[in-house]
């Protein structure tokens, strides 16, 4: 939302794309509190490192466990 709008009003210097980004950041925050969603009360995500890691383990064990096709002749 901040590029988008640093392009279309053509914003230039540190302090009008600072004050562009903090009025973003107000406006999502107070979306998310009319709806009851409080960011600070949300579970922490799995890091997607790990979570990658972790499809990839289970990916090889399923395929170490799983019979394979017969050959067609």
């Amino acid at each position: 939302m901040t590029n988008y709008n640093v392009d279309e009003k053509n914003l230039l210097g540190e302090m009008p794309i600072t004050n562009e980004h903090v009025q973003n950041n107000t406006t999502v925050r107070e979306m998310l509190g009319k709806r009851g969603i409080k960011p600070e009360e949300l579970p922490i995500a799995e890091d997607i490192q790990k979570l990658e890691r972790r499809v990839g383990s289970d990916e090889k064990k399923i395929e170490k466990t799983t019979p394979k096709l017969p050959k067609l002749l």
